[in-house]
């Protein structure tokens, strides 16, 4: 039986190896079951954001982490549609896992005040967060510093948006997305 989930949302648009990396480490140190990728269909926070359809980044998650059977997917707030809340997600899973971790980087726990209903979500999860490069002023006095559980991650400086400004710009993806990734990318038009 699963008993210990990571679920790692994010918008996948598309994934690149630093999420697989990152998420691997955390994968080991935590000892978990499993991690559960969870595209989502709009971040409260990027509303303005126009991203590639769900179904695209769906096809490019289950390409990026089939060879990992620990990793898996769920398209729950693809299908829910409308704004994606980690709240309302968080209480759907735990329907079905016991013990549920959420991973965060840490420039999402700077701004983790402005998240729906964050001191729930601290009561649904742990909230685990990948280290990075930080400003440790900023997060020091931070109201959910203490009570995030902080994994030494690799920094993979690796952003989405760089590898979706290098297609349109006709430059190589090599080694940033996998090689299946980067396949689908080109074969189906995307970012241009």
């Amino acid at each position: 039986m699963i008993n210990k989930v990571g679920i790692f949302g994010g918008t996948f648009d598309p994934v690149h190896v630093g999420h697989l990396i990152t998420t691997q480490f955390v994968l080991e140190k935590r000892s978990l079951d499993k991690i559960i990728f969870l595209p989502c269909n709009i971040s409260p926070l990027k509303r303005d954001n126009l991203n590639s359809s769900p179904k695209h980044r769906l096809a490019m998650l289950k390409l990026a982490t089939n060879d990992n059977p620990r990793f898996d997917i769920s398209n729950f707030e693809l299908e829910k549609g409308a704004v994606s809340y980690t709240y309302d997600t968080l209480c759907e899973m735990k329907k079905n896992y016991r013990h549920i971790e959420l991973i965060i980087g840490y420039d999402n726990l700077v701004v983790f005040d402005k998240w729906h209903k964050p001191d729930e979500i601290f009561e649904l999860a742990d909230v685990v967060v990948m280290k990075r490069s930080y400003d440790e002023h900023k997060v020091a006095n931070h109201k959910y510093f203490n009570k995030a559980i902080v994994v030494d991650t690799p920094g993979i400086e690796i952003s989405s948006t760089e590898i979706r400004n290098r297609v349109k710009n006709n430059l190589p993806i090599d080694y940033l997305v996998t090689q299946k990734v980067k396949e689908y990318i080109f074969s189906n038009g995307l970012y241009k």
